[in-house]
């Protein structure tokens, strides 16, 4: 036998929908995938628009802000700070944490952040949130209300340092 030659000729009447028989003989198949569906409360166009208002804010402002959405526990607070420390650049960090079963919302700022953004602009962030939240979407609230936060938080602390 010589090299390239198939051992089994395919006859074309019995492949399946998708499959064709191409000039070399070899059966090329087209399957469908079903991308994976996001899990969680979020679908992929209210995800997208969150992460946009999260690149926006940070590209903006050069603050590296993140969000956390679950439990926060008894001491919400203390949660809301260990979960700060452990990004990449806590001091340069705001992480908006929202607890929607506990109905807690923490924002932390780090040190250098935090001469940016002070008290009175997270607590009218957390604001606008609440407004949202109340609308009675919780889904909707959160990503409408966490997208105007995040924008309030940007315009507070102004454009990145040059």
């Amino acid at each position: 036998m010589a090299t390239g030659e198939l051992t089994k000729r395919v006859d074309e009447s019995e492949l399946a929908y998708g499959e064709a028989l191409t000039s070399s003989g070899r059966v090329s198949a087209a399957k469908m995938y079903e991308p994976a569906a996001p899990t969680g409360p979020f679908d992929t166009r209210q995800l997208a628009r969150l992460d946009e208002a999260l690149t926006f804010a940070s590209r903006e402002t050069g603050l590296d802000f993140s969000l956390y959405l679950g439990e926060l526990g008894e001491d919400s607070r203390a949660s809301a700070e260990k979960l700060h420390s452990t990004t990449a650049d806590p001091a340069n960090a705001v992480l908006i944490a929202v607890s929607p079963g506990e109905r807690k919302i923490e924002i932390v700022t780090g040190k250098t952040a935090y001469t940016r953004l002070p008290d009175r602009g997270a607590k009218l962030a957390v604001a606008s949130m609440v407004a949202s939240f109340k609308e009675g979407d919780l889904v909707r609230g959160l990503v409408n209300g966490l997208v105007n936060a995040l924008r309030m938080l940007s315009d507070q602390a102004g454009p990145a340092p040059r």
